[in-house]
């Protein structure tokens, strides 16, 4: 299977229908059917890496401010508590446990529901551990590529760029393109090390430029980017799509890894 990176943005592109939800429903038309998705959520940091073994995941709205309709969006796919054992007993390394509490977030369901509306493929989220470095994500993202084999969909969901404090929304929202010259280096500069891979430097970001501070100023919506790129082999190409900056700050660039090109036009 191959893999995704999904820059997520604002949690309104559940319901629009705008470049980047069209885009998503391309995917889900391209890309080889999976068995299940295991999804790398920005939105749900533990102090253990966690894995949802419900089910039936709940659809969470953890957001506020939002037109209504955005808060009445359910996601209804299945779990799967067999992924969860698979997690448990294949991984060696590093221990997974399992969560009967949380479900699918706004990360996860928000373009999931334009790739796959039916909400039929069984849906399971690895939580975010906060207090592990870069280098453990990385190597956990590795330790996940067996289920590459076994027609398991893997998506970090965050974004590479993400400073909402200094995002600049006009009238609409936050979809505008529009992009600060500083977010713009630091996401070119990102691309480049991606498409030559380079993880090294990604994974130490902080030498990637001046401009990863104000880029970066907290690790969770970067932090999905790092599993994707573990999971990458020696064989597979990366191919970029959606790669816009939006409201200044937030960069909706994503990445799908594969051993074949996917064609999304």
């Amino acid at each position: 299977m191959p893999v995704l990176f999904i820059g997520h943005g604002t949690p309104m592109n559940a319901i629009e229908d705008n470049s980047f939800s069209r885009k998503w429903n391309r995917m889900g038309e391209v890309l080889p059917q999976p068995e299940a998705i295991l999804c790398i959520s920005a939105h749900w940091e533990t102090e253990a890496s966690m894995v949802t073994a419900m089910d039936k995941p709940k659809t969470i709205h953890d957001f506020g401010g939002f037109p209504e309709e955005l808060y009445r969006q359910q996601y209804p796919a299945p779990g799967s508590p067999r992924l969860a054992d698979i997690l448990g007993d294949k991984v060696k390394m590093y221990e997974i446990e399992k969560d009967y509490r949380w479900g699918l977030d706004h990360g996860t369901w928000s373009f999931l529901k334009h790739m796959y509306p039916n909400a039929d493929i069984p849906v399971v989220q690895l939580s975010i551990d906060y207090t592990q470095d870069m280098q453990y994500h990385y190597n956990l993202g590795k330790e996940l590529s067996f289920l590459r084999r076994k027609g398991v969909l893997i998506a970090g969901s965050g974004n590479m760029v993400h400073n909402l404090r200094l995002a600049r929304p006009n009238e609409e929202g936050y979809n505008y393109e529009f992009a600060y010259e500083w977010a713009e280096k630091l996401n070119e500069a990102m691309k480049k090390k991606i498409l030559t891979g380079d993880h090294a430097s990604m994974i130490n970001y902080h030498t990637l430029t001046q401009e990863a501070q104000l880029g970066i100023p907290s690790e969770e919506h970067y932090i999905p980017l790092i599993y994707t790129l573990g999971l990458q082999e020696p064989e597979d190409k990366v191919e970029l799509f959606n790669d816009t900056i939006v409201a200044g700050s937030i960069s909706m660039t994503s990445l799908v890894i594969s051993n074949k090109t996917i064609h999304k036009s």
